[in-house]
């Protein structure tokens, strides 16, 4: 159910561009404006959950109970957490620097609102390496890109 998801979520984005493409100050431009938007949408939906989705997991019984292991020694944080968090934070600078240069300190504000949550999720990876006892200073790709 991944791949057809990812297929049709990429065909979406291609009507997008393509309605786009017919915008204009008319009737007809406001009804492919509402394409454009709207495939955009469910295209960039399906294509993240072609991507990302993992296919059914295996879960036992309700009434079963799975034992609790408690973590004895504290996790070893690679610098991955460092290096997502250091990128995500420079991405969402980068586009409130766009926003200040073409719309000016209104689109400022508004950017931070919407990256608000990137903001929190990205400084939060970075203070979790800073922050933990145990750290490795080296980035594994394949923890990166591995699927869980």
């Amino acid at each position: 159910m991944l791949w057809p998801a990812l297929a049709v979520g990429v065909m979406l984005v291609g009507v997008a561009f393509v309605a786009a493409a017919r915008v204009a100050d008319t009737r007809e431009g406001l009804i492919a404006e509402v394409i454009t938007l709207l495939a955009g949408l469910a295209g960039v939906c399906l294509v993240l959950y072609g991507l990302f989705a993992t296919t059914g997991r295996q879960i036992g019984p309700a009434n079963v109970r799975l034992p609790v292991t408690l973590a004895t020694s504290p996790q070893v944080r690679s610098a991955n957490d460092l290096l997502l968090g250091g990128g995500g934070l420079l991405v969402a600078t980068t586009l409130i620097v766009g926003l200040a240069l073409s719309v000016g300190p209104l689109g400022v504000l508004l950017g931070i609102v919407l990256l608000l949550p990137m903001l929190a999720g990205c400084a939060y990876l970075c203070l979790r390496f800073v922050r933990s006892p145990a750290r490795e200073w080296r980035i594994d790709l394949q923890r990166l890109i591995r699927h869980r």
